[in-house]
């Protein structure tokens, strides 16, 4: 049994960003959805 993914499920968080977009379009997509989760306190 492996714990590896699927690359569909390793690149799913990326789905929204576009093609030949750069690091500072990533950080704050990324970011962004970071903002959105909810806190575990």
């Amino acid at each position: 049994m492996s714990n590896q993914t699927s690359s569909d499920e390793d690149d799913a968080h990326l789905a929204d960003i576009p093609d030949g977009a750069g690091c500072t379009e990533i950080w704050e997509h990324l970011s962004d959805g970071r903002d959105e989760e909810p806190s575990g306190d």
